[in-house]
């Protein structure tokens, strides 16, 4: 499944990013890299989602949450 199919205030664990690199390593930077847990906090109508990953909160457009493939998994911090 992908991020923007996943539900608010469920962890996840992300299995894979397919992205333009330069977009890519900078999540990366973030901590956002495969076997991450991550957490989706809110989702917004038009797609955007705010989600936590090491303990640090960001947004997530939809552009790039349809990018993002992800598993069910415990919740960060659980």
């Amino acid at each position: 499944m992908t991020l923007q199919e996943a539900e608010v205030g469920s962890g996840y664990r992300v299995k894979g990013l397919s992205l333009p690199v330069e977009l890519e390593r900078r999540l990366e930077a973030l901590g956002l890299i495969e076997g991450s847990q991550i957490t989706v906090l809110r989702k917004k109508r038009k797609g955007a989602m705010i989600v936590t990953v090491r303990g640090t909160r960001f947004a997530v457009g939809y552009a790039i949450s349809t990018h993002i493939t992800v598993e069910k998994g415990a919740a960060y911090g659980a």
